[in-house]
């Protein structure tokens, strides 16, 4: 993959977690950040259930495939390399179906079919989030443990983000937590962690990964943990509450 040349930053805002630090840019996490995750779910469930009418053999492959597709990402989180690869193997070993046709079933049901339903799911306060964020002259990006620029097209934010990453590219190949998505971030536009902003919706996944790259994170939601357990993170319900929050610290 054709490296994308590195990013200088020049302005910043307040850090809200560590106030004697700037931010100079804002790292957001895709999935569950910047689309609501559990709406996106609910559509597609609609979906798949309609396989069981219109194409009864196929339904259980698919449903099975899917599955087990989700809970081997999990599996794999933790592996520092070949995440991608050996989560195909896990699921092709546990649904017995070819690599090739798990990628397929993947590809339409995870990545396509779900772009059409992307702009009803947009999280409220995202174009105004990035519009203020604009304002104040610091660079986004984006760090996705899935392909995120057609998800970015759908949502309305093609040519938004400065530098976008998926934890399945050569130069990455480690999901989240690891931080090495992270790091690569920081690489592109030439600045310290420590500057950086990480916005998920995941303690284990998205602060956690921030955490181990040296960067404050914001998760998005509220979680099951506490952010007193998260120190290096902050809580907050919504991106309209995040913009505020950022504006107040400027």
């Amino acid at each position: 993959m054709e490296r994308s040349p590195r990013v200088r930053i020049g302005s910043s805002i307040g850090n809200p977690i560590d106030p004697r630090r700037r931010i100079r840019a804002v790292l957001f996490d895709l999935d569950g950040t910047l689309y609501h995750q559990r709406r996106m779910r609910a559509l597609m469930a609609i979906e798949l259930a309609t396989l069981a009418f219109t194409q009864p053999f196929r339904a259980p492959r698919n449903w099975r495939a899917l599955a087990a597709y989700r809970k081997a990402q999990e599996d794999v989180r933790l592996r520092p390399l070949g995440a991608a690869t050996a989560q195909l193997e896990i699921v092709a070993r546990r649904t017995g179906l070819m690599p090739l046709e798990i990628e397929q079933i993947v590809g339409e049901w995870m990545f396509e079919r779900p772009l059409k339903h992307l702009p009803k799911c947009r999280a409220a306060g995202l174009f105004e989030l990035l519009a203020f964020l604009g304002s104040k002259g610091v660079e986004i990006g984006v760090l996705s443990d899935y392909p995120a620029e057609a998800k970015l097209r759908a949502l309305g934010l093609a040519g938004r983000f400065s530098v976008v990453l998926c934890s399945t590219d050569p130069e990455i190949d480690a999901l989240k937590p690891h931080p090495r998505g992270f790091l690569t971030a920081c690489e592109r536009w030439d600045i310290d962690p420590g500057d950086v902003l990480a916005v998920g919706d995941r303690f284990d996944v998205d602060a956690a990964g921030a955490a181990a790259a040296g960067m404050p994170c914001v998760i998005i939601g509220r979680g099951s943990q506490a952010s007193s357990n998260n120190p290096g993170s902050l809580v907050l319900p919504s991106l309209e509450r995040l913009r505020h929050v950022l504006d107040e610290c400027c």
